[in-house]
Order: C-alpha cells, then structure tokens, then sequence
C-alpha cells in the first residue's frame, strides 16, 4: 500500500534577482523591485511530498525524524539565513524561487526511506512554486 506524507519546513533567505547577461535598466525592466542592489528576504515555507510502502510494523512512510534531519543537514544548514546569490549553485543562476525549488527538489532526491514526489515552495501569500522532476 502506497501513502503519500507532505512535511513542512520554515527558513529564511535573502536574494537579488539580476541576470549578468542583462545591462542594469533591462535587469529592473524585468525582476523590478526584486533586483534591489542590497537584496531583500523571505521567510520560505519548504514542502516536500514523499511516497512509499506504509510499514506494516510503524505504520508509516517513513520516520519523520529521520526527514527532519536529513531537511536539517542538507537544507537548513545550507540555505537558512543565507543570501542564495552567494550559495552554490546560484553563483551562475538567478536564484528565483522557480530554481529555488528545482535546487530544493535536488537536494531531497537522494533520500533513501521514502520517494520523492514534488516540492513545494510558498516565497510569499501570494506567490507558490512547485517541481516535481523533469
């Protein structure tokens, strides 16, 4: 029997949207007020969807402490707090939310007690993202 368990994660990161391959006046034509020379923050909610066999002894997809922290070590240590323009591999890639989640898809793809299904990323109330792999 397959199940499907989402789990949430809050951290805070800052960003700039600017394009190197763009001069400054099409950099603010387009990321507008998101290309502020100083950066601006978010606080990011991080959902990650899991699937997989329900355990016939714990009856569960898999043990939300060992999520928790593999999400602690290779996500909050990584990105909380950070400013993602200076984090690999956002070093050559505009670090919008959309390759924000596609870095945060890749980041959880390796875990090894349940499958992956998409991630989720809320940047604001207004503004969600979602990847699921290719």
């Amino acid at each position: 029997m397959k199940a499907h368990l989402n789990r949430r994660y809050h951290l805070s990161a800052s960003h700039r949207l600017h394009a190197p391959e763009y001069d400054e006046a099409t950099n603010r034509a387009i990321f507008g007020k998101c290309n502020n020379p100083f950066g601006h923050g978010h606080n990011y909610i991080v959902e990650v969807s899991m699937s997989g066999p329900v355990d016939p002894v714990t009856g569960m997809v898999c043990n939300l402490a060992d999520l928790d922290a593999f999400a602690a070590q290779h996500l909050l240590e990584r990105f909380d707090h950070q400013n993602l323009n200076t984090v690999a591999p956002f070093d050559g890639v505009v670090p919008t939310t959309e390759n924000f989640a596609i870095e945060i898809y890749r980041v959880f793809q390796p875990f090894p007690h349940a499958h992956l299904e998409r991630v989720h990323v809320e940047e604001t109330g207004n503004n969600s993202f979602d990847y699921a792999g290719q």
